[in-house]
C-alpha cells in the first residue's frame, strides 16, 4: 500500500510561482521542492526551477494550477508542509509551513525535524 502523501501551494505562491515561470519563458515547468543537508540546526530548505520531466523516483504534486516536485528523499521532511509567499515591509519571499520542523536556528536559514 502506498503512503499518501501531501504537499500544498498557497493562492499567493502560486502566483509568484507562475509570474516566475512565464518570465523564464517555461510556463508548464516544474518547481521542485526539497531538503537538503546544511546549516547550524540541519536541513535547508531547496527551490528551484526545472524545465525537464519529473524523475520516476519524483513525486508530482498539481497544486493551485502549479506542477511541484518533491524528490523520493525529501518528501519525509516536507509531507503536510505548504509552500507560501510572503510580501511584508521588511521582506518579501517564500516561506514554508511545516508541520515537522521542530525548530529552527537563529539566523533562519536552517532547521531540524
Amino acid at each position: 500500500m502506498m503512503e499518501e502523501y501531501k504537499v500544498l501551494v498557497s493562492v499567493m505562491a502560486a502566483e509568484q510561482i507562475k509570474k516566475q515561470l512565464i518570465k523564464r519563458g517555461t510556463p508548464n515547468g516544474y518547481l521542485r521542492l526539497g531538503v537538503k543537508g546544511s546549516g547550524c540546526s540541519g536541513f535547508s530548505y531547496v527551490l528551484q526551477f526545472e524545465d525537464t520531466e519529473p524523475k520516476d523516483k519524483d513525486i508530482v504534486f498539481n497544486t493551485e494550477g502549479v506542477n511541484v516536485i518533491v524528490d523520493n528523499k525529501s518528501i519525509q521532511y516536507l509531507n503536510g508542509s505548504t509552500l507560501d509567499y510572503e510580501k511584508t515591509l521588511l521582506q518579501q519571499g517564500f516561506k514554508f509551513i511545516n508541520p515537522n520542523q521542530k525548530s529552527s536556528c537563529g539566523c533562519g536559514e536552517s532547521f531540524s525535524v
